[in-house]
């Protein structure tokens, strides 16, 4: 899509037309970039018409609205128009509120399309929560994942991001018994999550020589120990042995963050190699 769609007589043509589809005053008139537009008002259309059922987070919707209403105000989208005593005599004066007012119109009715947009993809993430490998929305749900983690700000909150994916691969993994290369391949992706998780804490715990973050390690194994347990003694030999694997992971897991601690405990110095895992702590004396 090149820039020149978001161009000011793009963007007020396109104000233009969707407010014909949804039954406003016609213009009769024709712009060659009409045929360009025609798909962009059919979905503007569509996302009006057929909004998703599932509940927009309050979190979301008050964010939404903040950002909306500061592009308002920077915009000056809504403000009153001159008063007729201050307006200018002139013929380019007389057409400056006419202009002013389509330009305000156009943008009005983008970000209406930004907001409609917006809340219809919140609603499909919403929708994509519950979906496991195979359906439709699942690569909505994993892009969702991803979104969250460009949106986290701090190295402890990535890593807890990543346990939570690796929980979620898990409860997606109980619905893949019986199909052994399914089941396989989410529980690479569950391991490859709890890999990179126990990296990021486990270097935040030696960088600032507090174990804080490795509680958040703990609770984790807890959780996933009990569940990986249960499966293993359920379906093929194939995922029984695959499920070991997990399983060797996390008990792997779990003697390196008590090492880290015993470490930090210690007052030991970190050395400069790491794995998969994260630094690879020296043993105290």
């Amino acid at each position: 899509m090149d820039n020149a769609l978001f161009s000011r007589r793009r963007a007020e043509r396109f104000a233009q037309l969707l407010d014909e589809a949804n039954g406003g005053r016609r213009h009769h008139v024709k712009s060659r970039n009409d045929d360009h537009l025609a798909p962009l008002v059919t979905l503007g259309r569509q996302l009006g018409a057929n909004a998703p059922d599932a509940e927009v987070d309050p979190e979301f919707r008050t964010g939404l609205r903040a950002m909306l209403l500061a592009t308002a105000a920077r915009e000056g989208i809504g403000t009153a128009a001159a008063r007729p005593a201050e307006r200018k005599t002139s013929t380019r004066g007389s057409l400056l509120p006419a202009v002013t007012a389509r330009r305000a119109r156009a943008r009005g009715a983008i970000l209406i399309g930004i907001a409609a947009g917006a809340v219809a993809v919140s609603g499909i993430s919403a929708a994509s929560e519950n979906a496991v490998p195979g359906d439709a929305l699942y690569g909505m749900k994993r892009g969702t994942e991803r979104a969250q983690l460009a949106l986290t700000s701090s190295d402890i909150s990535r890593g807890q991001l990543f346990l939570d994916f690796a929980r979620t691969r898990l409860a997606e993994a109980t619905t893949l018994r019986g199909n052994p290369s399914g089941y396989s391949a989410v529980l690479d992706d569950m391991d490859a999550d709890t890999r990179q998780a126990v990296r990021i804490l486990t270097g935040a715990a030696a960088q600032r020589s507090d174990p804080t973050a490795l509680a958040a390690v703990d609770a984790f194994l807890a959780d996933q120990r009990r569940s990986l347990n249960t499966l293993e003694g359920r379906g093929s030999r194939i995922d029984r042995v695959r499920t070991g694997e997990s399983l060797a992971l996390l008990e792997a897991v779990a003697e390196r963050a008590d090492a880290v601690r015993a470490a930090i405990a210690c007052g030991q110095q970190f050395t400069v190699t790491s794995d998969t895992l994260g630094p690879i702590p020296a043993v105290c004396a």
